[in-house]
């Protein structure tokens, strides 16, 4: 057995929140996790307990009428909250459960128990804003997570954000703020959902150039998606000196990814996660944490979630 540095947060229950045929269904973890068993990458890592967010700190980032809304809707036996976001009797609970693995991995960090984490958990988070549910999201765990960050004294965190789709809860939650950057590549144009992250979005008020959009059109490679990490990511990374990196890792940028239009392959998501990497240790000493957002092709998820493992792994 080999001994692994990082940390990999996750729990059967994460194959609760049962959405049926959904594309974004609990079949998603069990394929995960077969790739990552078959690879002997989920024995020999540092345990780290966790259970779900507290309340006081998700409504840090969510508006409280919100969360007591999901809380009637799940207590009803469940609904949908949008033409593609569903919210089954245990839902909720499934949510906090991906904030809470999502802030004990930046919280293990941040105390220099590990050096990175990968939090794999569903349902995502990334379109969650403050008083929304929308996109498969419920509560935004990348952003609760910062926030944890923060009110443990960071005063800059770096989010990257790598799924398909832009992250716009995310963006909604911290775009008047400085003490978040947070950067997005996502495909754009032609109705492509959620339909924000325009180039020009970088932020207001405070957080006026603190928030950076690349999108792309249908078609990307590996090759376009360094290029935006070199090239508009790395300059603004360099020049904020965060302290933490959190990577919204969603793998339905994939070129076998039937809700996208893209064309990265496995050693795309490694190039771009060791791009992060090299960031962390120049500025953020190493801290890093994943967590895991789309990704619809079950095979084409677990390659990728464990070519970015393996690359965790790799680092010194």
């Amino acid at each position: 057995m080999t001994a692994h540095s990082t940390a990999v947060l996750t729990d059967p229950g994460f194959e609760g929140h049962d959405t049926g045929p959904h594309p974004e269904q609990p079949a998603r973890m069990a394929a995960i996790r077969a790739e990552l068993t078959r690879r002997d990458l989920l024995s020999g890592r540092p345990e780290i307990a966790f259970g779900p967010a507290d309340r006081d700190l998700v409504e840090r980032v969510h508006d409280p009428r919100y969360l007591g809304f999901l809380d009637e809707v799940a207590a009803a036996g469940g609904a949908w909250l949008d033409p593609d976001t569903m919210c089954a009797p245990d839902s909720v609970d499934v949510a906090y459960l991906a904030a809470g693995a999502t802030v004990r991995g930046v919280e293990a960090v941040l105390a220099g128990d590990i050096p990175r984490a990968f939090a794999l958990v569903r349902p995502p988070g990334h379109h969650a804003t403050a008083d929304r549910a929308m996109g498969f999201c419920l509560i935004n765990s990348i952003a609760v997570a910062a926030q944890a960050a923060l009110d443990q004294g960071l005063e800059r965190v770096a989010i990257v954000d790598w799924d398909v789709h832009h992250g716009n809860g995310t963006e909604a939650i911290f775009e008047a703020r400085n003490d978040v950057l947070f950067c997005s590549v996502h495909q754009f144009g032609h109705g492509f959902f959620p339909g924000t992250g325009d180039e020009f979005d970088a932020g207001v008020g405070a957080g006026a150039g603190y928030t950076v959009n690349a999108p792309l059109r249908p078609g990307a490679d590996n090759r376009t998606y360094d290029a935006v990490f070199r090239e508009q990511f790395g300059p603004k990374i360099e020049a904020y000196e965060p302290e933490l990196i959190i990577i919204s890792a969603g793998f339905d940028a994939h070129a076998a990814d039937p809700l996208g239009s893209m064309m990265v392959t496995e050693e795309g998501f490694a190039e771009m996660t060791r791009r992060v990497l090299d960031w962390a240790d120049r500025f953020a000493g190493g801290r890093v944490v994943a967590v895991l957002e789309g990704g619809y092709d079950k095979p084409a998820l677990g390659r990728s979630v464990a070519a970015v493992l393996e690359t965790f792994d790799s680092a010194s």
